[in-house]
């Protein structure tokens, strides 16, 4: 009975610890036009995006991984380097799509009919290891910028996100790619809840 308190206790621990060091902030404006908005075109933004906690830039990150990759085994790194790109399409942005909606009743779409432009930057990434005796939690940092779309020079609003943490619960998250995952549902839950608070 002991044990199960103390795993308990350590449990609510990190899930407020984990809550804690996830940091939003508006830097710029307001979401005033968003009131009485039920959609908003979405937009995935890694052009800028740093990498890993030396903070080097992605294309030399995944230049680095790739070759890494490849000396071990032929195309490992070729294969590799698709899967990076092809994640964000596959995996990060419907995770994302699906807790924003589900937490601020905004509908995103991939086009460009709506008036104003919701963009999600990711500045950056840190893919986290889990090698089963020891692991480090992937995270990501971003911005959610909301423009308007007829002008997407004019930023109504720009809000940062810091160290959204990506895990599974059971910690059986040994590929990188469904650790990120988990980050980007992790921000689209948190910026859905901040988008809903704001507006009302």
């Amino acid at each position: 009975m002991k044990a199960l308190k103390f795993t308990l206790l350590a449990a609510s621990l990190l899930a407020a610890t984990t809550t804690m060091a996830q940091r939003i902030k508006m830097k710029e404006g307001n979401l005033d036009a968003l009131k009485g908005v039920k959609k908003l075109n979405i937009r995935y933004d890694y052009s800028a995006m740093t990498c890993t906690t030396k903070d080097i830039p992605e294309a030399d990150f995944v230049a680095n991984k790739k070759e890494e990759y490849n000396k071990k085994e032929a195309g490992k790194g070729d294969r590799w380097a698709e899967s990076w790109v092809a994640d964000r399409e596959k995996r990060f942005a419907p995770h994302f799509k699906q807790m924003f909606e589900k937490q601020s009743d905004i509908l995103l779409s991939e086009g460009e009919s709506e008036k104003y432009t919701l963009i999600f930057k990711t500045t950056h990434t840190e893919t986290g290891f889990n090698i089963g005796i020891k692991r480090r939690d992937a995270f990501i940092d971003g911005e959610a910028l909301v423009v308007e779309a007829a002008n997407p020079d004019k930023v109504l609003a720009k809000i940062s996100i810091d160290n959204v943490p990506g895990r599974t619960g059971g910690g059986y998250d040994f590929d990188a790619g469904e650790r990120l995952a988990e980050a980007y549902e992790k921000a689209g839950k948190s910026l859905g809840k901040y988008f809903s608070k704001q507006i009302d």
